[in-house]
């Protein structure tokens, strides 16, 4: 119980919010270096696979080659970046220590979900909506930026909403290089055996990932170019009756 009442009254202490080191500064530099390894993952992954998916072809050696990231840990690709001589562990603006590294390593793993989720949309627009575009003359970008497009949204969103949480929960491991981020706050606290400091650390880490999850939630909901109600979904889940 001593461990709670020490978590709460590290939360509750405001000192422990503001200033160098505290959580406020923390907090904003894992939420920098999460959003920049999301776009950086989006600008790579999101225009090969939804192309690859447009196209039909390519996408099983892409979808393949993208869950490598999810073969190999991520700490041990940050351990590896920031033992060679690039990026190694310089300080980068915002970023602070190891920011190129942590950025590249996060990036990686934030690609698998992005490019199985884009590829998998596209492909999965059913066959005769396509070829009802077709028939109406439209070009292949057409059909891909009014049909495709549009469709795939919510799948697209899924996966974007996926690798957002993700990237989120494991950017506390650059406090492990001495990195950005809340990780500092637990890693220091499990270190010096305060363990009150850790687990606050890690509850603001959880809490702020069910933020983000509920955004990511309502704005997927808003790309879907379908909405149904939950009688609409419960009716297409019964067998039809003759």
């Amino acid at each position: 119980m001593n461990v709670f009442a020490d978590t709460w009254s590290y939360l509750l202490d405001g000192a422990n919010w503001t200033g160098k080191g505290g959580i406020l500064q923390l907090l904003v530099e894992q939420l920098l270096v999460s959003f920049t390894a999301l776009a950086l993952a989006l600008l790579i992954g999101l225009p090969i696979a939804l192309l690859l998916g447009h196209l039909g072809r390519g996408g099983f050696l892409a979808i393949n080659i993208s869950n490598i990231g999810r073969a190999v840990p991520t700490f041990a690709l940050l351990a590896l970046l920031v033992t060679a001589d690039w990026p190694g562990t310089a300080t980068v603006g915002p970023y602070g220590r190891a920011g190129i590294a942590t950025l590249l390593a996060l990036t990686a793993f934030a690609l698998p979900p992005i490019i199985t989720n884009s590829f998998v949309a596209i492909r999965e627009v059913p066959e005769d909506v396509k070829e009802s575009a077709r028939g109406m003359g439209m070009t292949g970008w057409q059909l891909f930026s009014r049909v495709e497009l549009p469709l795939a949204l919510p799948l697209v969103a899924a996966g974007v909403r996926l690798a957002l949480v993700q990237v989120w929960a494991t950017a506390t491991i650059a406090a492990l290089v001495a990195g950005p981020g809340l990780g500092r706050i637990i890693t220091d606290g499990f270190a010096n055996t305060y363990y009150g400091k850790g687990i606050a650390g890690a509850v603001v880490v959880a809490v702020v990932a069910l933020v983000l999850e509920l955004v990511a939630a309502v704005v997927q909901r808003l790309l879907d170019p379908l909405p149904r109600t939950a009688v609409q979904l419960k009716d297409e889940a019964q067998p039809a009756t003759t």
